[in-house]
């Protein structure tokens, strides 16, 4: 017969529990998903980050973001200093390396053993102090006992002392805001900064960076003003009420009209850059390029900007002009200009727009340039690098050329000189002078402006948060200018021969208006053949080589604007953007002259009145303009043409 036993309730459920690890260590239902904090793994990882508070002298402290590679010793710090989030610019994907975490131009110095930093400036994101756009130096403008300078010293101070697998030996670079910031570093610099890359730095502000060109303010930049200024973080664009920002500016009114519906009263910046239009004290002495001038140069440096840049195109190349004269050994000051839109260096850079170049341009300079040259003055050991005293991109022939200097010194039989390029009658173009008129309608050409039609300074509709078509509006064909009756054309006959050009053509304008203000606007074109076999998008393209604005009032003095003789024929005189082109044999050079360049540009009233930003409705009148091209008031541009070979620094 079979024997049972039987087992007690109380040892059976024991039993089970036994059998059934953690049984009785189940979670409850209702416990909260999200833990008080969830650490990644990261022992895995190629890199170590720390977030750390640099205090400065005032106390303050800044979010400093520090990545470094395991196992890293005597090695070198990049540093950045930005107001656009260091714990983001640090970060560009998720990963366990260190490559492919950080931003695509740090991908080289990654992977050569490189510390790389980012800190947030004072008074935003993580870092503590007030923010004040562009913070002045210590001086007339700055009362303060800190700047930008300063922070840059004392985080490049603290950096050396407290990162223990550093060398002692700092590099900065950045771009735009970041690259003014390298600039400010530049200042009084710490011993321990032994190299610098401004990459399209914000130097002047209203000669021909962000806020103005020739005092046209910019509009686009109102919502910078909001998206850095309403808040510590990211603040916002402003709302719109239509698609099309030709009309939300235009139906707006002035500038001043736009900003006072967006509340941009509360805004102190908005306030200040209002309360000065003109080239005051306040412009002054914010000025870097004035600031470098006085500056011993002791941190060899890089200029970098590019050469359809549409944010900053002044600031680099006028740094480097400034200081070039110090620099007698050739070896401290150099300067790039690529064929790049703004900050297109820490990007790809095979095109632009239509344009397509014959390599990646960018990595070209980021691997063959910018690296070595921060091995050489960061590294122990490395190699010393040929870096060339000027590389600029020939955008004509589509490659790279190395000079010893900028402008260009020549060779033997080479000349160089500015060779006026007229406007002549019949809307003809030409090296030859034009001959006096016999009729006096024939000594000029003539446009009515009005500002309630603006001619776009792109096709429609302009939307300034389309950043695509932002980066490549300088590079938009012409042909939808050619065809307004506001907008004169001259052009020379198909090139014969090869036109070459190299450094900052200058305009000289007679012009006239039948108001009392107005502004001047010259492109400088290549017009392309009627077929281009090869790339039929570009059959007759018309390419805007340079072009800028000069507001009027300021043909006298930057610093005093004063009225304009109505219907008298004065001269403007104004440098256009720096140019390495070649015109090819069978192209054609245009010049076009127009007002306006909406909505990028606020618009002139064509009436004379103490602010722009402040024109009332009835301020803006319909002006007949007139440019003349008869002697003696005969408009012309000096090209710098050049004929024979540069002076070459070869590989």
């Amino acid at each position: 017969m079979t024997f049972r036993r039987s087992i007690p309730v109380g040892v059976f459920a024991g039993l089970l529990a036994i059998a059934s690890p953690g049984a009785q260590q189940q979670t409850p239902p209702l416990t909260p998903d999200i833990p008080p904090r969830f650490e990644v793994p990261t022992a895995a990882y190629d890199y170590v980050k720390r977030v750390v508070m640099i205090p400065m002298r005032d106390g303050a402290k800044l979010y400093t973001v520090i990545v470094v590679p395991k196992g890293a010793r005597n090695a070198p710090i990049l540093l950045t200093r930005t107001p656009y989030n260091a714990a983001a610019r640090a970060q560009r994907n998720r990963s366990p390396y260190m490559v492919a975490a950080l931003p695509l131009f740090d991908e080289l110095f990654a992977a050569d053993g490189y510390i790389r930093v980012y800190q947030d400036v004072r008074g935003k994101y993580g870092s503590e102090g007030e923010y004040v756009m562009t913070r002045p130096l210590r001086g007339p403008l700055n009362n303060s006992t800190v700047d930008h300078s300063t922070d840059a010293y004392d985080t490049i101070d603290w950096l050396v002392k407290n990162v223990p697998e550093s060398n002692g030996r700092v590099g900065m670079v950045g771009s735009s805001y970041e690259g003014f910031t390298v600039v400010m570093a530049l200042v009084n610099p710490h011993p321990a900064l032994k190299a610098a890359v401004p990459e399209s730095p914000m130097i002047d502000g209203w000669m021909g960076d962000d806020w103005f060109h020739y005092g046209a303010f910019r509009q686009v930049n109102l919502d910078y003003f909001t998206e850095q200024t309403t808040v510590r973080g990211a603040g916002d664009a402003v709302v719109r009420t239509g698609y099309d920002d030709y009309d939300n500016f235009r139906r707006a009114g002035s500038a001043g009209d736009w900003a006072k519906a967006a509340g941009f009263d509360q805004l102190p910046w908005w306030r200040k850059l209002t309360e000065h239009p003109s080239y005051d004290a306040f412009w002054k002495e914010q000025a870097l390029d004035t600031t470098m001038a006085k500056q011993p140069l002791t941190v060899p440096t890089i200029w970098l900007q590019g050469l359809w840049d549409q944010e900053d195109m002044w600031g680099a190349i006028h740094s480097y002009a400034a200081i070039e004269s110090k620099d007698s050994g050739n070896d401290k000051n150099f300067l790039i200009m690529g064929p790049w839109f703004h900050s297109q260096i820490n990007r790809e850079g095979t095109a632009l727009g239509p344009l397509r170049w014959s390599t990646d341009t960018t990595m070209d300079v980021r691997r063959d340039i910018i690296k070595p040259f921060f091995d050489q003055y960061l590294k122990d050991g490395a190699p010393k690098a040929n870096t060339p005293p000027v590389l600029i991109y020939n955008t004509g022939e589509s490659h790279w050329d190395r000079f010893t200097s900028w402008p260009l010194a020549c060779e033997s039989g080479c000349a160089a000189k500015p060779k006026p390029l007229y406007l002549n009658a019949g809307f003809a173009l030409s090296f030859n002078g034009p001959g006096a008129a016999t009729q006096p309608a024939a000594a000029y050409d003539e446009y009515v402006s009005d500002p309630a039609r603006p001619v776009p300074f792109s096709p429609r509709p302009a939307r300034f948060s389309d950043t695509d078509a932002w980066r490549r509006w300088l590079v938009n064909d012409q042909r939808t200018a050619e065809s307004r009756p506001d907008v004169l054309t001259y052009m020379t006959p198909v090139l014969s021969e090869a036109v070459r050009i190299s450094g900052a053509p200058i305009v000289h304008l007679f012009a006239s208006t039948s108001g009392t203000d107005s502004d001047w606007v010259v492109k400088l074109i290549d017009v392309y053949p009627d077929e281009v076999p090869s790339q039929p998008e570009m059959s007759g393209y018309e390419l805007a080589i340079s072009m800028d604005i000069f507001r009027g009032r300021y043909r006298e003095s930057f610093e005093r604007p004063a009225a304009i003789a109505s219907d008298k024929p004065l001269p403007y005189t104004f440098a256009l953007p720096t140019v390495n082109h070649i015109f090819k044999q069978g192209h054609r050079v245009m010049v076009q002259v127009q007002s306006t360049l909406f909505p990028l540009y606020d618009r002139n009233p064509q009436t004379f009145v103490p602010n722009i930003f402040f024109a009332k409705p009835s301020d803006y009148i319909k002006a007949t303009q007139r440019v003349y091209h008869a002697p003696p008031a005969a408009s012309y541009i000096d090209l710098p043409v050049l004929t024979g070979s540069p002076a070459t620094q070869t590989r």
